[in-house]
Formats: C-alpha cells, structure tokens, sequence
C-alpha cells in the first residue's frame, strides 16, 4: 500500500524532480516508511510506501526488473502472490519476497493480460525504457485510486488529487455537473468526473496506454462477462466457503490485522468468520459508538463479541470533535461528501492507527448482495415486470409486516417512472437549488437513468458496481490512508462477487429481508442478534442533533449568511437557512442537506478561491 506518482513530457523536456517530490510531500501520510523517484529525460516516477508485506528495503520502489528495462510504481495489494510467484519462478528469477515483483514479473512474462490474473486492489504504471510506452492499470471495482491531468504538453497522475493541484499553473476550476449530482442525488464517482474541471479518473476495470504522445483508454475487465460464465453458488454453504476463503487471503500481512467492526451484518460476519474459521481471538475491533438511543449507536449488537474478543476499541465522535476536526476531514478527501458517516469512518481510522496497519471492512457486501433498503423497490419492480403477481404481493406484505415503512414501495413506483420523471421527482425536494443551475444540468445528469433506471434486480446490482461502489471506495481509502493504514474488502474478491451475481435472485430478498443468502451462510456462526436485523445503519451519526448545538449553529449560520455562500448561485441563501431554522425547530430534519452545504461550501474555500 502506498502513494504513486508521475510525469510524463509530451514535449519531450526533462521532468523536474522537485515537481515529482512535490507530489510526494503532499501525500506522504500514504506512504510514511520509504520513498523513492526514478527520473529518466520526458518522465519521473514517485512513491511512498506503506509497508505491509516483506517489511525490508526490498519493496522498495520504483521497481525495476533484472534486466532494467521496466520500472513499475503500484499502490495496492495482490492477494494470490503467492501462488502467482509459483507460476511465475520458471520463468522469472526473483530477488525479493514482495508482492510488487510478483507484479511486476506478471507483466513481463504476460503482458497486459496478467491484469485476469491478479486478485488484489491496485492501481499501477509501468514504464517501458526500451519503447518509451506506459501502462497504467486500475482494479476491477475501483479499491485503489487513480487521477490524472492531462494537456497538450503532459500527462500527471497521482493517488490522490491535492498533489496535482499543486502542480497546476492557475487555480483549478470547479466541475459543476459532479457538483449538481452530489447536490441534487447525494452521488459522486459515477463517471470519470471529479469536482476539479482539470482532474479526470480512470475508472475501474480501465487500462490507460501512452506511447509517444498518444494515449488510450480500454475497458480490460467487463463484469457482465465475467458474471455470465461464473459459477452461481448452490446453497449456502457454498457462499460460505467462498467468503471465508476470500478474507483468509486478505489476512496475508507482515503487519497486524484489525476489523472495522460497526455491529452491523457485514462487518459482523467477518468478525465471526475470522473467530471461527481462523481462531483469531486476539483480534483487534474498531468501532464507532454513541449514547444508547441516538442515531448510529450499535453498541448492543458490537457487545455479541464482548465475551469472544479481548481486544475491542471503541471511539464516540460527537459534535465537538467534528467541529475540531472540520477542515483535517475536507483536506483528507479533496472532495465534497454527501453524508457524515464517512467522518465516523474517518474517527475509527483514528482510532486503529498505531494499533494495525491492516483494516479488513464491509464494503461492497450491499452492493453485491441487495443489502440497501431502496433494493426492495428493484425487487418489486423486477417481480411485476415478470408478472408474478402472487409473489408481488406476498412479498409486500412480508415488506410491510416486516418493516413497518412505506420506504421500499415508494421507491417501488419511484422507479417505475421514466428518467425525466424520476429526475423531476428527486428535484421537488430540493428546493434550496437555484433554477438556473438546476436548468442547466438537470438534462446531462446521468443517474436517473444509469443507477435507477434498472428491469430488474440483477441489472440494479450491475449498475451499483459500475455507478455506485466507487465513492464508498474512494471514502474508505481516504479515510485509512490519512492515518497510514491499509483497508481491505474481503466482500469485493472477485471470484466472490461474480458467483454471487450468477446467482439466483431468490436467494437475495426474501420474506422482507435482504440478503438472504448471507444470513443463511452465517447460521451458527454470527450472533442470531445481529444475524437477523432488520435495520441498516452503516456508520450513521447523530448528526441532526450535533448542527443544533450553539457551536455548529454559529458554523452554519456563518456560512449560510456568508457573501461566498451566496455568490456561488447554486443553492438560494434564503430557502437555504429557512430549512435550517425549521430543523432547529425540530419541523424537519435537513441534517444531510446541512452537511453539503456546509462540506461544498468549506470545499470551494478550500480548493477553488484560496
């Protein structure tokens, strides 16, 4: 794990290393053990690395091979190295125990094809001397990150976006079309957009070429494909076998492992699977925890492991240190964030640095399994589309009973309207938008039609990994690498999520409840609290009661009567702080509008006028 960057003159002047440096000063926190700069004519590499696996000097990077024609930089991890090194000895001989050469021999006797083979997360570049070309992969689900600029004269990237701000010769401008999805759909991350005009990603799954000054971008990784000749999974049992399989393989560290432990199912059923199946009962536990009956406590369901764990941290973010910690948390992400749940992750990051280097989290499991409640509506919408009307009504009638909560059905009829509809309805709510803006990108916004706009509940989960999964990755990453630390997703193996996808859809919700197929795998070995919950909170907070604290009022009356706020002619002042003061008065809660008000807002400061 680690921070990657480079340079590349398409004028064929010399890169500067104190412009690579730069970049490396800039995102050190990723990397706090090692670095290094490899410099040659029109190109410069840098990194810093996060030692994880073979602790020595000799995961040094950039790499270069025996013959010293490759120089490879690469911020991730491959799981299977090992079994990828007993491939490959015949054919390579190595000097080092690490997993980058493993990499890097991969593509020398394979090419680009050894991209099939690798089961990790990664974003990688390889500079060829011999052909003056690199090759810049990025992971199946979007794990690691990748951004770049790219102009006439160059092409820059880097782990992160602050480090090639710093290398731009005027202010960056904002992107206002990833501005108006985050304000209007709470969604970022579903295209190569981020909220700098300047600053592109290469997206999940992509391939980037540049030979000369010419470059490519391809699709190497299609899920859909892959999905359509996986083996679904028969039963339970076999779920079962392949998740525990996939988190043994993350457990390969040289560093101490800990799990992000929320209480909740996913991050729950790797706890169990870890105490069960590898007997790591001095395991380390990081969880959030607030006052019994505020929002986002979970305590009671994180106690299951009181008896079984010794080695449980536990961290209450509040009002005050969010107020403390404000301006550390839009610096760590470098863009705006629709929720505060990810600053409860960011705390727990807090709290495991020091204690692991190596995070195993949850992510990726509701995305592959239907675990989010609006999954219901797809499911409703799937089953009349297929018109099987009895199962249609039994199934509400579970939902109902179940739940106590109209939410599903109206997502259910949500999306059964077409884009343009489905687009208007989300917009009704946004009243504090200004029409201008609104009238402006409301048309090329993409994902009324991208993220909901799915027939069916198979092609919902497709469209969350191609339009949703990214920016909880990109979350988690920020947030542990800010405090030095490693976070894996057993959930996102791919052999995992591909045999899930191939199979069958009765075996996601049923009688109500979603992810079925899980809870039935984790019969006996999760605690029967949490393994039959009926609520999903993630990292929720209290954060409607932390802005009407004294402090917080004086932060969010500062901005909404600031002359920035109003200047920006994106969301009106007035409707803005009428909402505000209807949910001080408890008429409302408008906490996570507050927040992207208050979080864009600090960004622009930040990023754009400063």
């Amino acid at each position: 794990m680690c921070g990657i960057c480079g340079i590349i003159n398409f004028n064929q002047t010399i890169v500067e290393e104190t412009s690579v440096r730069k970049m490396m000063h800039i995102m050190k926190h990723r990397g706090p053990d090692d670095e290094g700069v490899f410099m040659e004519d029109n190109i410069g590499l840098g990194y810093v690395r996060l030692s994880v696996i073979d602790l020595t000097s000799a995961g040094h990077q950039p790499m270069m091979d025996n013959s010293g024609r490759y120089i490879m930089v690469f911020n991730g991890e491959i799981y299977n190295y090992i079994e990828l090194k007993e491939e490959l000895k015949e054919k390579y001989h190595f000097n080092t125990q690490t997993d980058s050469e493993v990499l890097l021999a991969a593509y020398i006797v394979w090419g680009e094809a050894c991209l099939h083979k690798l089961n990790g997360m990664f974003a990688l570049a390889i500079y060829d001397k011999q052909n003056k070309s690199v090759f810049i992969a990025r992971d199946r689900f979007g794990v690691k990150p990748f951004y770049y600029l790219q102009t006439e004269d160059y092409f820059v990237f880097c782990s992160e976006i602050p480090p090639l701000l710093s290398l731009l010769p005027n202010k960056p401008n904002p992107d206002y079309q990833s501005i108006f999805d985050f304000l209007a759909f709470n969604r970022t991350d579903q295209t190569d957009r981020t909220f700098f005009n300047e600053v592109k990603k290469l997206q999940h799954g992509k391939q980037l070429n540049i030979s000369g000054n010419k470059i490519s971008i391809s699709k190497w990784y299609d899920l859909k494909q892959n999905v359509s000749i996986a083996k679904g999974f028969k039963n339970a049992g076999e779920f079962k076998e392949e998740f525990s399989s996939a988190i043994g393989l993350r457990l390969r560290s040289d560093v101490p492992v800990g799990v992000c432990l929320s209480g909740g199912l996913d991050s729950s059923s790797i706890t169990s699977v870890l105490l069960k199946d590898f007997q790591k009962k001095d395991l380390n536990t990081f969880s959030a925890i607030y006052n019994k009956g505020q929002t986002g406590d979970e305590t009671e369901y994180i106690h299951e492991y009181s008896a079984s764990l010794k080695n449980m941290y536990y961290i209450s973010p509040d009002a005050s240190s969010l107020e403390k910690d404000l301006m550390n948390f839009v610096k760590a992400h470098g863009e705006p964030i629709p929720s505060t749940s990810a600053y409860a992750q960011y705390k727990v990051m807090e709290l495991a640095k020091g204690k692991v280097v190596v995070t195993l989290d949850g992510q990726g499991a509701d995305e592959a399994l239907a675990g989010y409640h609006y999954f219901f509506g797809f499911f409703f919408k799937d089953l009349l589309k297929h018109c099987r009307f009895r199962k249609l009504i039994t199934e509400l009638f579970h939902y109902i009973v179940m739940h106590r909560s109209l939410f599903g059905i109206k997502c259910f009829f949500y999306f059964l309207l077409p884009a343009k509809m489905r687009t208007d309805a989300t917009l009704s709510k946004k009243g504090y938008l200004n029409k201008n803006f609104i009238n402006q990108y409301k048309e090329s916004n993409t994902i009324a039609g991208n993220l909901y706009g799915a027939n069916s509940l198979n092609e919902a989960l497709f469209n969350h990994f191609e339009f949703k999964l990214e920016h909880l990755l990109k979350w988690a990453d920020r947030n542990s690498m800010w405090f030095s630390i490693e976070a894996r997703t057993p959930f996102l193996d791919y052999h995992l999520v591909e045999r899930i996808l191939a199979t069958s859809k009765n075996l996601f919700i049923r009688k109500g409840m979603t992810k079925h197929l899980l809870r039935e795998a984790m019969k006996g070995i999760l605690p029967e609290k949490i393994r039959i919950r009926r609520d999903k909170m993630g990292f929720s907070t209290p954060e409607a009661e932390w802005f009407k604290t004294p402090t917080w009022q004086k932060i969010i009356f500062g901005v909404l009567n600031s002359e920035s706020f109003k200047n920006r002619n994106l969301i009106e002042p007035v409707t803005a702080l009428n909402q505000y003061n209807q949910h001080l008065q408890g008429l409302r809660n408008a906490s996570k509008e507050i927040w992207k008000w208050i979080h864009l807002e600090l960004w622009f400061r930040e990023f754009i006028d400063s």
